[in-house]
């Protein structure tokens, strides 16, 4: 028993070890991608950065799991003011997001405006169960492997990237809080307004 005892805390010291160095990689990554996003942009509002200079979207085409059928693609909203979103299941905020981005989603002309959320869950019922409890009206894609939300550089859950009507990112917003859902409304309706 005390050779298993010896061997479980090993493995458990080493894991912490891991544990330890991924955490450090992960805070020098956000501070690097701090120091290169400061030129380019100011933040509003906490986490929210409006882009000085306007970047293109990462190619990407997903899965649809609830409301659609078939993929959507950066392409898939072309033309409109776009709100993509990235969230999961476990995302504590995601739970005062979604239902407002449904919210706003609802508020303006479906030429003008929309939403598309991508789960970053492994498993789609994990992000199915979620959606039973906070519903919404627009499409939700999964990305089980990660790679557009590594793409987007995806910072946080949840993450948002409103685009305007060229495809180009104007701003991002990481996280979610109350009050966050007017403010996303002015910039969604000066984006329209501009367009």
């Amino acid at each position: 028993m005390s050779d298993w005892v010896a061997t479980a805390e090993a493995m458990l010291m080493k894991l912490t070890r891991r544990f330890q160095f991924l955490l450090r990689g992960i805070c020098l990554a956000g501070l690097v991608c701090s120091a290169l996003v400061a030129p380019i942009a100011k933040a509003e509002r906490g986490s929210h950065i409006m882009l000085d200079e306007p970047l293109p979207q990462p190619a990407w085409e997903l899965p649809l799991i609830a409301n659609g059928e078939g993929t959507v693609t950066d392409s898939t909203y072309l033309g409109r003011v776009t709100y993509v979103d990235f969230w999961a299941s476990w995302c504590g905020p995601c739970r005062l997001s979604l239902p407002a981005l449904n919210r706003l989603s609802k508020e303006f002309d479906a030429a003008d405006f929309g939403v598309v959320a991508i789960s970053v869950d492994y498993v789609d019922e994990d992000a199915l169960d979620f959606l039973k409890r906070y519903p919404v009206d627009y499409p939700v894609a999964i990305d089980k492997t990660g790679n557009s939300g590594r793409d987007f550089a995806v910072a946080g859950m949840p993450s948002g990237y409103l685009i305007g009507r060229d495809g180009l990112i104007r701003e991002v917003h990481v996280g979610f809080r109350k009050g966050d859902e007017a403010l996303l409304r002015e910039q969604i309706q000066a984006l329209i307004a501009d367009s």
